[in-house]
């Protein structure tokens, strides 16, 4: 067999799990591997990003809106650390990702060799697997697992921690494929009985109602939740990142749940007799209270991941499994139901919702521009099918809330981890990884510093995002809770920001500042029908708040509707 480096078996094994592009950055522990990728770059396309946690990020959103494994390549020490943020970013929000590391020779292995951090010993809890390649003739074994284990299961990143040596070493390569491992078990068995049990709690259920996670959208569950909900007439609501799982204006659809979801749905968890949890964690953001969550309820949760039942809420009945299968079997033996009055029960809290905070969100009819109705007449400017990519903030709250959805995985936002600086990288993976879709990305001035060096990143690619600035010169979500619980007492929040119209000049990226309402629509017109990436500038009030909002602490239906 042919001899070749470690190296270039690394790039093959890539081309082996059907890897088209690479998120990184260059450096000394991984010049060997990047000197063989200079053979690949027509089947490995390589993003070079200007700093290694948007390699990370990017990898997440490529990763959130194709349903294929992201993949990232750093050099060691401090370009390793870089991605810690998005590697645990990507184990909470269960987004499968392999991240490459360059590490120093095996043989100067903890001797405090330059550049070299013990990137196994950080990374091992915050992901599902990691592995140090000491030797050559690991690399097919170890890229062939690393893939299996991210995008199986309950999703989530792999950490390879790449020795120089390995690089470099000569091997006779053959590629590996990996679809079992004996130790790890990633969709666990469904006990027959849990399906016979749910379509009975369900059939004797008066008032049910579906809590729909991002666990629909990882399994390809649309289809079959919404074949259950229908035949049975469950109302549901949605989590954050499970804002795409159904179509926004599906009339069994509630609206989102949580801490600024909708009041509807919040209320109604606490006057259900049956809550079906779908593929989701029972959220802090979501729960509230967890004294007084849902205690009237029976509650089924139907997960892939066996540690999250009874972690936060303790359900009747468990239903472990795939729920694109799960659901599929309980649906066979859920009777037709019609529950009029359960359904039009949410109505008078939408109806009150809609008055006192949606309509005039997205309706203003004087004063400065709100966050809530750029967000809309982006979306609906964009057929309401573009993907929606958000930073971290009242920015995410804001385009959450008001994006509507029809097409599946179209939320990129970060969810458990909360990372500002998430929306600029992110975005572009999006881009990459549906390149035949409008994305939109929303972010606040303060999230968009902490990673405005990857617009250079979209200009020597053209990456065609849609980038909305929501410019209020604050840190606006920390400014919302001095407003409400600390007295207004605005400790460094406020923000003194640059000319952003410059900065997109000197990227090369087309930006307009929009000030005035008048000239709202046909800026967005204007961003739309840019070729390439654009920067639109919305100078939005500064003391906006987002409602309804759930103080912390307080029980899930004691939403506040406005803010003295």
């Amino acid at each position: 067999m042919e001899k070749i480096s470690g190296a270039e078996a690394l790039m093959r094994s890539l081309e082996h799990e059907g890897v088209d592009v690479l998120f990184g950055y260059p450096g000394g522990a991984i010049m060997p591997t990047y000197d063989a990728l200079y053979d690949h770059k027509e089947s490995l396309h390589h993003i070079l990003v200007r700093h290694e946690q948007a390699a990370v990020h990017a990898a997440q959103g490529y990763a959130r809106v194709s349903g294929r494994v992201g993949c990232a390549i750093v050099t060691s020490g401090p370009g390793a650390m870089n991605t810690i943020t998005g590697v645990a970013d990507a184990m909470i929000d269960s987004t499968p990702m392999v991240v490459i590391c360059g590490q120093v020779g095996a043989a100067m292995l903890g001797t405090d060799a330059f550049q070299e951090v013990d990137v196994v010993g950080v990374t091992q809890p915050i992901t599902k697997w990691n592995y140090q390649i000491r030797r050559a003739e690991d690399i097919p074994w170890a890229v062939a697992r690393a893939f299996y284990i991210a995008k199986s299961g309950r999703p989530g990143p792999v950490v390879l921690d790449f020795a120089k040596n390995a690089q470099t070493a000569m091997i006779e390569y053959e590629p590996q494929t990996v679809n079992f491992i004996r130790s790890y078990n990633p969709v666990p068995q469904t006990a027959p009985d849990t399906i016979q049990k749910a379509a009975q709690m369900i059939n004797e259920s008066v008032k049910p109602f579906m809590l729909v996670g991002q666990g629909v959208e990882l399994a390809g569950a649309r289809e079959e939740l919404l074949a259950l909900c229908e035949k049975a007439q469950i109302p549901f609501g949605q989590t954050l990142l499970g804002l795409s799982a159904a179509p926004t204006d599906h009339p069994l659809n509630m609206g989102m749940l949580g801490m600024h979801g909708n009041l509807g749905p919040n209320v109604m968890t606490n006057q259900c007799d049956l809550l079906i949890a779908v593929g989701m964690r029972f959220d802090d953001r979501v729960t509230g209270n967890l004294k007084t969550y849902a205690k009237q309820a029976k509650v089924i949760h139907f997960e892939i991941d066996p540690s999250e039942i009874g972690k936060n809420v303790k359900p009747t009945l468990a239903v472990l499994g795939d729920c694109k299968q799960t659901l599929a079997a309980v649906t066979k033996f859920v009777e037709p139901a019609c529950r009029p009055s359960w359904i039009e029960g949410f109505k008078p809290y939408a109806d009150k919702e809609f008055s006192k905070v949606i309509n005039p969100a997205i309706n203003p009819t004087e004063g400065p521009l709100l966050m809530g109705e750029v967000v809309r007449k982006v979306s609906e400017a964009a057929n309401n099918e573009a993907i929606l990519v958000t930073d971290v903030g009242q920015n995410q709250m804001f385009g959450c809330r008001y994006f509507k959805y029809t097409k599946p995985r179209s939320v990129v936002t970060s969810g458990g981890c909360g990372t500002m600086g998430f929306g600029i990288p992110a975005a572009m993976g999006a881009c990459y990884g549906a390149p035949e879709r409008t994305v939109c990305m929303f972010c606040g001035d303060g999230g968009f510093q902490m990673t405005i060096q990857e617009l250079g990143t979209i200009m020597e690619n053209r990456i065609p995002v849609k980038m909305i600035l929501l410019n209020n010169n604050f840190l606006g979500n920390v400014r919302q809770w001095q407003y409400m619980f600390f007295n207004k007492r605005y400790s460094f929040t406020p923000m003194v920001n640059p000319d952003y119209e410059k900065i997109a000049e000197g990227y090369n990226i087309p930006c307009r500042t929009v000030v005035e309402r008048k000239d709202l629509d046909e800026a967005i017109k204007e961003m739309l029908s840019t070729d390439g990436p654009y920067l639109l500038q919305c100078a939005v009030k500064e003391e906006d708040n987002v409602l309804p909002m759930t103080p912390p602490g307080a029980n899930v239906d004691e939403m506040l509707l406005d803010v003295k």
